[in-house]
């Protein structure tokens, strides 16, 4: 193999591991992020054996313009969308790339057209973030070339797509819940489960209580993810019930059920507790604060730049790539959860 066509991905596959893995030893995050000794140890020694040299032009597959696209659809609170870019920039300037970053505002044709312009512009892959929706209806104007979701899933697309994994976050919330005796008196905020809303939050805190002999009392829809709704659901809920804890299924919910127990001369968490999810900046200033399921922005941000590099160094090469990567969400803990008293 010459020298001027030695790329990341011929080390990695010389290897026997992937291009994030190679790349992450290459630039000194091996032991950071537990890659084993021995993969350490061959990863560096092939790249000496074949000659690589990290964003040098014997680095790059000819071609390449070591550019990566990145088109949001909403610019929302600034901590999450900050979070969501920087995680993406960190990424992509760790690969050797550079990030080309722009907002579709919501609008389809405009994002088409944003797509459109990175590729004119020889972006080497787009990485779309569906911020606000879990719809893509740009999908098909990202199949010009390598590309990846950000945020949502479109299998008819056969993109590979990175998602938050709200499931496994329920699952940690119940358990949450379990650890601090709360067995019974849990309602939901926010979604009905006989109507399907948000099946994946849902499921993972079906399975958990299920699991443990532990029942959910009750559940109440909210039309939107806003606090009037958690305020009106909850409001409704204590007319007639005292429940133990809430799951609120959106921080925006949770701020207008701590407002609906207030008026109903119910303290949290004295008397009840309340778990909130998505960790949205206003959650910090809940008093208490509200413990909640963290959303891992700065984490989805790079693992899709990750994603797409992979897929732009490996083109025509290598078999089918996973179709969803799922990135683990965290309990970010409050003091809005405490041990049940009955």
């Amino acid at each position: 193999m010459g020298r001027s066509r030695v790329t990341l991905a011929d080390v990695a596959a010389a290897s026997g591991v992937s291009v994030t893995t190679a790349s992450l030893v290459l630039t000194g995050r091996a032991r950071e992020l537990r890659i084993s000794e021995a993969a350490e140890q061959r990863v560096r020694s092939t790249a000496r054996e074949l000659g690589y040299r990290r964003g040098s032009p014997e680095a790059s597959r000819p071609g390449l313009s070591r550019t990566i696209g990145f088109v949001l659809d909403a610019v929302e609170s600034p901590g999450s969308t900050g979070d969501l870019v920087k995680g993406a920039l960190e990424a992509a300037h760790r690969l050797g790339f550079m990030l080309l970053v722009a907002e579709s505002g919501g609008d389809p044709a405009r994002g088409r057209s944003l797509v459109e312009a990175m590729h004119d512009r020889r972006a080497d892959g787009v990485v779309f973030a569906a911020v606000r929706s879990g719809a893509v209806a740009e999908a098909h104007g990202l199949r010009r070339g390598p590309a990846v979701l950000l945020g949502a899933t479109a299998p008819r697309s056969g993109l590979p797509a990175v998602v938050a994994d709200e499931a496994q976050g329920v699952r940690s919330a119940a358990r949450r819940l379990l650890e601090a005796g709360h067995a019974r008196g849990v309602h939901l905020i926010g979604a009905d489960p006989g109507s399907g809303d948000v099946p994946g939050r849902l499921t993972g805190l079906r399975e958990v209580f299920e699991a443990s002999g532990a029942e959910v009392a009750g559940a109440l829809n909210c039309p939107e993810r806003t606090p009037e709704c958690g305020y009106a659901a909850t409001a409704e809920l204590v007319r007639d019930h005292r429940p133990q804890a809430l799951v609120c299924l959106d921080d925006r919910l949770a701020f207008g059920a701590y407002q609906a127990l207030a008026d109903a001369g119910l303290s949290v968490p004295g008397d009840v507790s309340v778990l909130g999810f998505g960790d949205l900046p206003a959650a910090s200033w809940m008093r208490p604060r509200l413990t909640t399921i963290a959303t891992p922005h700065h984490e989805l941000g790079e693992r899709a730049v990750e994603v797409l590099v992979e897929l732009v160094e490996r083109r025509g090469r290598v078999g089918r790539t996973p179709l969803v990567y799922r990135v683990p969400m965290r309990v970010r803990e409050g003091g809005s959860v405490a041990r049940a008293t009955g």
